[in-house]
């Protein structure tokens, strides 16, 4: 999974279809999900997954509403498709579930 460099990153990546992760080293729920997490890679290969570290890249979080993590956001073409945000313990089949709408 690619990791996120710098908020003129996020903004170019927006341009494609991109699952962004948001995440901390220190969440225990985003180190649950963690090893799981390529194997949805390679069921959509039309997205590029990018994880997005919360502490590096608070000001994306805040314009983004993400108040808890792990949460994703989908783009496509700079439009935002969907977003699974919230606090709540995320499991891969859910995770799933959500990224299935935008195939």
């Amino acid at each position: 999974m690619l990791k996120l460099e710098s908020e003129q990153q996020f903004e170019e990546l927006k341009q494609d279809n991109t699952v962004f992760e948001f995440t901390a080293d220190w969440c225990p729920d985003c180190k649950v999900i963690e090893p799981e997490l390529p194997q949805l890679e390679e069921k959509y290969p039309s997205f590029k997954f990018v994880s997005v570290d919360r502490d590096q890249f608070i000001d994306i979080c805040i314009e983004n509403g993400i108040m808890g993590i792990p949460s994703f956001l989908v783009y496509r073409n700079g439009e935002l498709l969907g977003s699974y945000i919230g606090k709540e313990r995320k499991s891969i089949e859910q995770i799933d579930t959500f990224l299935s709408q935008y195939i």
